[in-house]
């Protein structure tokens, strides 16, 4: 999925952030510990204050909805790739409502606990990340500084074993 990074203007409902939720929990974690909690922001004012805890969160502060990951930072290594897991979860069912998102992160950790704290939890609780939700809307004429276009399987991919049997 891209990245949506321009929203229209128009809410995001609570029916909908709980289904994408609702599917996403869905998601594997180690020993199905599930350390993460989501935190839906409506409201524009607190986005504002979560853009501004990330050189690349200002996507939050124009989408209509965000969702703040939370992660218990107590509950073992493997859990920002857990996060990673359930974040890509959001993004795939948050793109089948028809909807936009951005993954933006929280940081550095000061930012992380500030962020946290700003939603309602603490210690163990972090939130290194969020995804801005919303309609998706046209990007404005010019030039963007993020390159587009993928790469080649090729160039990301290395066989090792027997030949190819066709």
């Amino acid at each position: 999925m891209r990245a949506t990074r321009h929203f229209a203007d128009r809410p995001v409902t609570r029916a909908d952030i709980e289904a994408i939720v609702d599917a996403a929990r869905w998601t594997g974690s180690a020993r199905n510990r599930q350390p993460w909690r989501f935190v839906s922001v409506t409201g524009h004012a607190l986005r504002q204050r979560l853009a501004a805890l990330g050189q690349y969160a200002l996507p939050i502060a124009t989408a209509p909805a965000a969702l703040v990951l939370l992660s218990d930072s107590s509950s073992g290594r493997d859990t920002e790739f857990d996060l990673g897991r359930v974040c890509q979860s959001l993004v795939l069912a948050a793109h089948a409502a028809g909807l936009g998102s951005c993954p933006v992160s929280l940081y550095p950790e000061a930012n992380a606990v500030t962020a946290a704290a700003m939603v309602g939890y603490d210690r163990p609780w972090l939130a290194n990340h969020a995804i801005a939700l919303g309609h998706p809307a046209p990007a404005p004429p010019g030039r963007s500084a993020i390159p587009s276009g993928r790469k080649p399987v090729p160039e990301l991919l290395t066989h090792i074993g027997e030949p190819d049997p066709r």
